[in-house]
């Protein structure tokens, strides 16, 4: 068994031995081993990539597995990683493993919670180590069919309708990728090959441009409708309102990082003629998206909404960033990716524990809960930082790249989109400080809230995990955008 099958298995095998598990205690206790074993595999993973590299592997991508799959169409089991495919693996397994503890008090169906969950993270796993496009069209499916389950029996509120609404919007979403993925591939053989899915096989050729400009925005919409592409973003703040904690955790955290590496993946690097040439229209729409998102959070008053169209805002600067197509504003973006992965998932859960102790995600309805949850206050006031941009923290070095890559542009339209993006940081402030200083500080509203119990040890566990990813991204974030830099440098050769 080769190296990056493992990140397959090892969830596969977790899923099976919950079948045998006889209560929720056992089923806890395996979902948590797998897990860890999980996140050792993809930090070993990523100390492997590294030494790759140093040793002078300059191949385009690593641990390169290729099996015959479905012969008549040219499928293959094609496996491999760059650094960008690395930065994603390591960011959902330290997301998964502490998913797996912010659900640790889940009672109700906990083995078929804890299945659908880490089938979900299967399918995000075999997505980034895909180098077929069939292959990686499966395992998008597979990571988002769990959502509607996860949504739709444990969520909260309206939770059918959030949960009918996301899966109605992501299989149109999935339809045009198809669709996209299928041009293609019976455009691949245009040097004069064979018809093939591998990634990096049709890199080598070149689709003809009427043809580019078909799929390309096809395969843009279809990524970007997960990506929370203005105006195919409303499936989110729902489907993350009714979301339960672990699974808004993984769907901000990364199932929407899958839009933005299948924008980067397929429809730029692919389609790269295209990309530049229409890649203005895109860029209106993630800058919409930037403000949109940014303003949607300063009117809600539910803490679940605010992050949520918080997520359409970031996610949205991750679109715009890949946009640019140039190296500084793309690294960036990936950076982005990762930052806004670990502190959504970490803002998800703390709403969750703040939550589970004062029963309402209303703003207007809590006060001084500094007073009585420090720990968990605390927490939440980290990751607010981290998310307007302290320096210091992920968001800093993630957004400042993608807005100095994209004023590099000398020309008046990207100089203003530029501009328009920067406000958003302005926004930002706005609406996390103010949930700050009416959430937790100020005098107690409730005096039920004098006998909360701050935060237990899995919790605990799960937060300190994220400070400190998300702190080390901010503070040395060289190794990182090296590793990225040097994957992206293909891409941007190719414009």
């Amino acid at each position: 068994m080769d190296f990056l099958t493992c990140l397959i298995i090892i969830p596969i095998l977790t899923v099976f031995a919950i079948l045998f598990c006889k209560n929720n205690k056992q089923v806890r206790l395996v979902s948590a081993i797998g897990m860890t074993f999980q996140l050792i595999q993809s930090i070993h993973l990523v100390i492997r990539y590294l030494f790759e590299r140093r040793l002078g592997n300059t191949a385009e991508v690593l641990f390169q597995k290729d099996y015959l799959w479905f012969e008549s169409l040219n499928i293959h089991y094609s496996i491999g990683v760059d650094g960008v495919a690395v930065a994603m693996i390591l960011l959902t397994g330290i997301v998964i493993f502490c998913g797996i503890f912010a659900s640790w008090n889940v009672q109700y169906l906990s083995r078929e919670f804890f299945i659908s969950l880490i089938l979900l993270s299967t399918g995000v796993f075999g997505f980034f180590i895909s180098l077929d496009l069939f292959t990686m069209f499966l395992f998008y499916e597979i990571a988002v069919i769990p959502m509607y389950l996860l949504i739709g029996i444990w969520g909260s509120g309206p939770k059918e309708y959030s949960a009918m609404k996301l899966t109605l919007m992501l299989m149109g979403g999935s339809a045009l990728l198809l669709v996209g993925i299928l041009g293609i591939y019976f455009n691949s053989a245009a040097g004069g090959g064979s018809l093939t899915f591998n990634i990096l096989e049709i890199s080598k050729t070149h689709i003809p441009l009427s043809s580019q400009y078909l799929f390309f925005p096809l395969t843009f919409i279809g990524f970007g409708v997960l990506g929370a592409l203005f105006p195919f973003h409303t499936w989110s703040p729902d489907g993350h309102a009714s979301a339960p904690t672990a699974v808004s955790m993984l769907h901000a955290g990364v199932l929407m990082k899958l839009g933005g590496y299948g924008c980067y993946k397929i429809a730029i690097f692919l389609l790269p003629d295209a990309a530049r040439e229409l890649g203005w229209i895109f860029i209106v729409l993630t800058g919409i998206s930037v403000i949109y998102g940014a303003f949607g959070a300063v009117v809600k008053k539910d803490l679940k909404y605010i992050n949520a169209y918080s997520s359409v805002s970031h996610c949205g600067l991750v679109l715009f960033g890949l946009l640019m197509l140039n190296k500084t504003a793309m690294t960036g973006a990936i950076l982005q990716m990762v930052s806004h992965g670990l502190m959504c998932a970490l803002f998800f859960g703390l709403i969750g524990m703040i939550y589970g102790r004062t029963h309402t995600r209303m703003i207007d309805e809590m006060g001084g809960v500094m007073k009585v949850l420090p720990f968990l206050s605390v927490a939440y006031v980290i990751c607010g930082l981290a998310s307007l941009g302290l320096p210091g923290l992920s968001g800093f070095v993630a957004e400042m790249s993608i807005l100095v890559g994209a004023f590099q542009h000398p020309d008046f339209f990207h100089r203003v989109a530029t501009i328009i993006a920067c406000a958003s940081i302005v926004v930002t402030a706005v609406y996390i400080l103010r949930a700050v200083g009416i959430m937790l500080l100020g005098p107690i509203i409730n005096k039920e809230y004098l006998g909360l119990k701050d935060a237990t040890w899995e919790e605990r566990l799960t937060i300190i995990t994220f400070i400190i990813a998300i702190a080390g991204v901010g503070i040395a974030p060289l190794w990182l955008s090296d590793m990225i830099g040097s994957s992206l440098q293909i891409v941007i050769d190719r414009f």
